[in-house]
């Protein structure tokens, strides 16, 4: 008896010289999140690289995990990173109704989402698919060739997001031609073969309705185009395409401005002469482009 009392008076003794520190005990908070992103917000200090300020800059497009640069007019992987990232969960559905090269599609598999994509021409459609596995193909990404303001391709649309198990897209990406700065087919559904700017928007406004309507309530949509210069004056794409996105019922949350310089080709050659224009036309040169982010109401 005498020995376990002292084993006991011990422990007591011990426990008085070493304290148990409140600091010592790690409290683990539950993951928070909200209902369209995997960001802990109970760690949101972890996530430094994710931008919540309305200012991109990137030095340089990245060329690396299946990305390439060979298709001129596509958008960089880093935006796409970022709108996933703050707008979307692992394993939710992409909608990209400019599919184009494939950015949205890539980045969708490299981080663990699904995309649909609808491409009007043929020829890139079949190019594209093959930066996917056929395996890809099949479960995460499906690469649809229609034109996008059409109700056939709607209802492709449709269908396989009725194979995938979901009602809705989970997400919603619009990069649209800048008007007919570049000339992207010979096909009159092509918004960049507008006859006018006018004819752009409405063409534009139809294909954002399919995108608003496949699109699941409550979730985000993200519209990256640029303004033009067209008859000595400037014709504010971004922002007579944001208002048609809010008539159709969108709500706009943020206006991003992206710095181009890290997603344009050849303009280094010729920036003299660019400049020597800007100098003698008294207009500006481009140096950035618009990330509107919306959410469907």
């Amino acid at each position: 008896m005498c020995i376990f009392n002292g084993g006991r008076d011990l422990a007591r003794t011990n426990t008085k010289l070493n304290p148990v520190k409140k600091t010592d005990l790690q409290v683990v908070k539950p993951v928070k999140t909200t209902k369209y992103s995997d960001i802990n917000l109970n760690a949101w200090k972890d996530y430094p690289h994710v931008k919540t300020d309305t200012l991109w800059e990137f030095p340089s497009r990245l060329k690396e995990h299946g990305h390439t640069n060979e298709y001129h007019g596509n958008y960089i992987p880093q935006i796409a990173q970022q709108l996933y990232e703050r707008f979307t969960k692992k394993n939710d559905v992409v909608l990209d109704l400019f599919f184009g090269s494939g950015t949205s599609g890539i980045e969708a598999v490299n981080m663990q989402r699904r995309c649909i994509g609808v491409e009007l021409k043929e020829d890139l459609a079949e190019k594209v698919s093959e930066k996917f596995t056929p395996k890809q193909l099949v479960t995460d990404v499906n690469i649809i060739c229609a034109d996008s303001a059409s109700n056939l391709a709607k209802e492709k649309v449709k269908a396989r997001l009725d194979i995938m198990g979901e009602d809705f897209a989970q997400f919603l990406i619009l990069h649209p031609p800048y008007d007919d700065i570049i000339k992207f087919s010979d096909k009159k559904e092509d918004l960049s073969n507008c006859s006018s700017t006018d004819e752009f928007y409405n063409l534009f406004e139809k294909v954002a309705q399919n995108g608003y309507d496949l699109l699941e309530k409550g979730r985000f949509a993200a519209l990256i185009i640029g303004d033009s210069y067209k008859n000595s004056e400037v014709q504010p794409l971004g922002f007579e395409c944001m208002a048609r996105m809010q008539k159709l019922g969108f709500a706009l949350k943020a206006i991003i401005v992206k710095d181009m310089q890290g997603n344009e080709r050849a303009k280094g050659k010729t920036a003299n002469l660019w400049r020597y224009r800007a100098l003698a036309g008294g207009f500006y040169i481009f140096k950035h482009e618009y990330v509107m982010v919306f959410q469907k109401r």
